[in-house]
């Protein structure tokens, strides 16, 4: 009897190991997992060092055809990155990178600012100039990265005046104002292209101040009844000038008349390279708002590339896009939120209140798509969740100490690749992204040391950076309010 209950007994337990083991062996199989290739990756870290834009060919501008668009017209250009227009003078990587997050830490902080002024509304009439002074006065585009400058900035080539002069301009999904530098200069700093000179324009009109675009500004002033605007950033950035409206070019796509744009004549602060900025964002004055674009969308190349992405308007949606709802904040119309739910890592979902992510009745909460800003900033509890279960998952990878803003870095050095588990988006309505394991796992010197490319904040706000965004088509459908995600399609 007794020999017959420890065979019963032997037998349960022998079941029992097996099937705890095949359990284990099921989860570990189960497991979505992604290759980073770290070879390529840190290649392209002393490229980007050594890289001379001299090297290139000028950029080729081609002659603009004088055709004009309607709201309809379908057009593209090329993103391009700032190394094709400035050398770097950091003499190493992880300086380059430091000098990088000091700035994005700063692109931050000025979105928290223009969220929170409006949720305790400020009223933007009592916003005053800085006392300085003025002397009077589809379409295709590629998109580059500006990482080469420590900006985490993209950009594009676009036409200016009549005849039309050719521009390397920043894209801000951010902002609203359109400006560039304009002659005479109290203060300009430099840039690529020669700086504009409207009067060699006779496109180029004064606003006068009871102009609706004038009304739009958030800080305007007036002189002689002209239109004087100003627009500061995180960093201590600032334009200062004349608001006017002038013609926009896209390659030899065709025209846009009578666009708003700031005509700047004291610039300062990190725009080292650019001749200004588009702002692409969903407020009055944006380019997007201006031109009465339907949809658009752009593909950003990898922050470290000398390749080219594009910027597109009105082209059709892709339908294998992971689609997800943008949403508006009444209080402030720049930001392009979307409804995000929450991760997942390895396949398998994170624990995180979707609260997290939500905007609440008075406009609060909420994660917006940003272009401007290079790394995810989550609120600290979701990013906390999302980090701990990458750590949890990848308990092979050899771990080492922080960097920056980065509290957790491992050492890949030796190695030509690594497989790690997928970091995932999950999205309202079921649909979940994957990212790529470059656009979460981020060199930060050229030895082999990578980071995992999210950090917290204490804001509510949350915001999905350009590094998750690379290689990725992001599409906003502006006339159904929805954003769409389809990686490899650049």
């Amino acid at each position: 009897m007794a020999t017959t209950t420890q065979f019963l007994l032997f037998t349960a337990l022998f079941s029992f190991c097996l099937l705890t083991s095949a359990a284990l062996s099921r989860s570990v199989s189960q497991t979505r997992t992604a290759v980073l290739d770290v070879s390529s990756s840190l290649q392209q870290t002393l490229q980007i060092l050594s890289f001379d834009p001299q090297t290139l060919q000028p950029f080729n501008d081609e002659t603009v055809t004088m055709s004009f668009l309607n709201s309809s017209s379908s057009f593209s250009l090329p993103l391009h990155s700032r190394e094709l227009v400035l050398k770097t003078q950091h003499e190493d990587y992880k300086s380059l990178l430091q000098s990088r997050l000091e700035r994005d830490s700063s692109r931050v902080n000025s979105l928290v600012t223009k969220l929170q002024l409006a949720l305790n509304n400020f009223d933007r009439h009592d916003l005053k100039p800085l006392e300085t002074q003025i002397r009077p006065e589809g379409l295709n585009t590629p998109i580059v990265s500006g990482a080469s400058q420590g900006s985490g900035e993209y950009f594009s080539r676009i036409g200016v005046g009549t005849p039309p002069k050719q521009f390397s301009m920043v894209l801000d999904t951010g902002s609203d104002v359109n400006w560039l530098q304009c002659q005479p200069c109290t203060d300009c700093y430099q840039q690529y292209d020669p700086i504009f000179d409207p009067r060699s324009s006779s496109s180029y009109r004064a606003l006068s101040c009871d102009s609706k675009q004038c009304g739009s500004l958030d800080v305007s002033a007036c002189r002689s009844n002209n239109c004087l605007y100003q627009v500061s950033y995180g960093d201590g950035s600032y334009t200062v000038g004349s608001f006017a409206t002038e013609t926009v070019s896209f390659g030899n796509s065709g025209s846009v008349n009578s666009v708003a744009l700031g005509c700047g004549h004291d610039n300062e602060g990190l725009f080292v390279g650019s001749a200004g900025l588009l702002g692409l964002g969903g407020g009055a004055l944006s380019l997007t708002n201006q031109i009465k674009a339907s949809s658009f969308s752009y593909c950003l190349v990898n922050r470290d590339s000398t390749g080219s992405g594009i910027l597109e308007f009105n082209s059709p949606q892709n339908g294998d896009a992971v689609r997800a709802p943008l949403l508006k904040n009444s209080k402030v119309d720049t930001f392009y939120y979307v409804g995000l739910t929450g991760f997942s890592v390895g396949g398998q979902s994170v624990q995180i209140p979707p609260s997290l992510f939500q905007m609440d009745d008075s406009g609060d909460g909420g994660i917006i798509v940003d272009c401007g800003t290079a790394i995810t900033r989550l609120r600290t509890e979701a990013y906390n969740s999302l980090r701990d279960s990458f750590k949890k998952m990848s308990p092979n990878l050899k771990s080492t100490s922080g960097v920056a803003l980065f509290d957790t870095c491992y050492d890949f050095s030796g190695m030509s690749s690594v497989k790690v588990p997928t970091v995932s988006f999950q999205f309202s309505g079921g649909k979940t992204l994957n990212l790529p394991a470059k656009n979460y796992l981020i060199p930060v010197d050229s030895m082999g040391t990578f980071c995992f490319a999210f950090a917290p904040t204490s804001s509510t706000m949350s915001i999905i950076g350009n590094v998750q965004q690379q290689g990725i088509r992001v599409g906003f459908d502006l006339a159904n309010s929805r954003v769409g995600f389809t990686p490899n399609k650049c």
